[in-house]
C-alpha cells in the first residue's frame, strides 16, 4: 500500500494509491462512512487498526470503490505527513563513500551522528525548491530513504525495531553547505524553508521486504550523481531506531532520514551546487522516485 496526502478541490486529503492513474480518496470515504481518521497522521497513529481497515476496503470490485477514486494528474502533491508533530530526524554520514568524501577516512563515525531540521522544511514532491540565493550560495542535495516510525516506544531492542516502522518514503536533505560551515553546525544550513522534499507517498512496510537492502539513485538534470544501495549503511535501521530511543521516545509519525550516500555536490572538485533550473529525481527502489525543480 502507498499512502499519500494530497490537495485537491482546494482541500487537503489523503488516500492510498490503487494505481498509476488513480487514488483512493479515504478522506471521502470518511465524510460518508465515518470509517477512517481525519488525516494520515492519525491513521498512522492507529496502526493495524487503520491499516487493516484500508485493505478491507481495497478487497471490494473497483466498480464499488468508482465514488471514491480522484484522478492521479488532478491532485497538487503534499507530504506524506503534512505537519509533522516534530522536528525531522536525520542520521549524517551513514555511508563511508560519503564521509571520505566530506572529509577523509577518519571522519567515518564509530557512532550514530544525529541533528534534526524543523518542521518548515517539508516540501512536497512535484513542488519547487526555493534557491533561497539571498541566504546561500552553495545549496546541495541529498538523496536518502526516510522511515516514518508506526508504534510508539522506548528503549526499543534492535530485534524489535522494524515492528516500530508504519513504512518508507524518499527525502532529499536540502542542505546550504556555506550556512553549516559558517555555523560549524548543521541545523541553520538543514532548515531552510522548503528544504525537505519528501514523498511522493509512503510505502507501508509490509512492501518492503528488507529496507536495508535497496538500491538509491539521485539524478540532478538527468545526470546520475549519487547511486548506492541501503546495505551500504554504516548504522542500519535497526541499529538507528535502537540508538534514538535510547533516551528518547519514539512516536507514530516521526520521520527519520537515513542518510545520504557519495555523489553530493559538494563532493565534486570543484562543488557542483544547485542552481535555478536544476531538476533533482531521487530514485529508491521499491518507492519510486521523488522529482523537484529548483526555482
Amino acid at each position: 500500500m502507498k499512502f499519500i496526502s494530497f490537495e485537491w478541490e482546494g482541500k487537503e486529503q489523503y488516500g492510498v494509491v490503487y494505481d498509476e492513474k488513480k487514488i483512493l480518496n479515504l478522506s471521502q470515504i470518511r465524510l460518508k462512512e465515518s470509517s477512517f481518521p481525519e488525516g494520515l497522521l492519525e491513521g498512522i497513529r492507529q496502526g493495524e487498526e487503520f491499516t487493516g481497515r484500508v485493505e478491507q476496503v481495497l478487497a471490494k470490485p473497483e466498480a464499488a470503490l468508482a465514488a471514491f477514486f480522484v484522478p492521479m494528474q488532478e491532485i497538487r502533491f503534499l507530504p506524506p505527513i503534512p505537519h509533522p508533530p516534530k522536528n525531522i530526524i536525520c542520521v549524517g554520514k551513514n555511508y563511508r563513500d560519503h564521509a571520505i568524501e566530506m572529509g577523509s577516512a577518519k571522519d567515518i563515525p564509530e557512532h550514530v551522528i544525529v541533528f534534526t531540521k524543523a518542521t518548515t522544511t517539508v516540501n512536497a514532491h512535484l513542488v519547487p525548491i526555493d534557491s533561497h540565493r539571498d541566504a546561500t550560495k552553495e545549496l546541495d542535495y541529498e538523496g536518502e530513504l526516510a522511515v516514518i516510525i508506526g508504534k510508539k516506544g522506548s528503549r526499543i531492542d534492535k530485534k524489535d525495531a522494524l515492528s516500530h516502522v508504519f513504512g518508507y518514503t524518499i527525502l532529499n536533505d536540502v542542505t546550504a553547505r556555506d550556512l553549516q560551515r559558517i555555523h560549524k553546525q548543521y541545523f541553520i544550513g538543514k532548515s531552510l524553508d522548503g528544504s525537505c522534499p519528501i514523498g511522493p507517498w509512503i510505502v507501508h512496510h509490509s512492501k518492503i521486504k528488507n529496507p536495508n537492502q535497496l538500491d538509491i539513485t539521485t539524478k540532478v538534470n538527468g545526470e546520475v550523481r549519487q547511486h548506492s544501495n541501503t546495505e551500504n549503511f554504516i548504522f542500519p535501521i535497526e541499529e538507528i531506531i535502537s540508538e534514538l530511543s535510547k533516551g528518547m521516545t519514539l512516536e507514530p509519525g516521526d520521520i527519520i532520514a537515513t542518510g545520504t550516500p557519495a555523489g553530493v555536490g559538494n563532493g565534486f572538485n570543484p562543488p557542483r551546487f544547485l542552481v535555478p533550473g536544476d531538476e533533482v529525481e531521487i530514485t529508491i527502489e521499491g518507492i519510486g522516485t521523488l522529482y523537484n525543480k529548483v526555482k
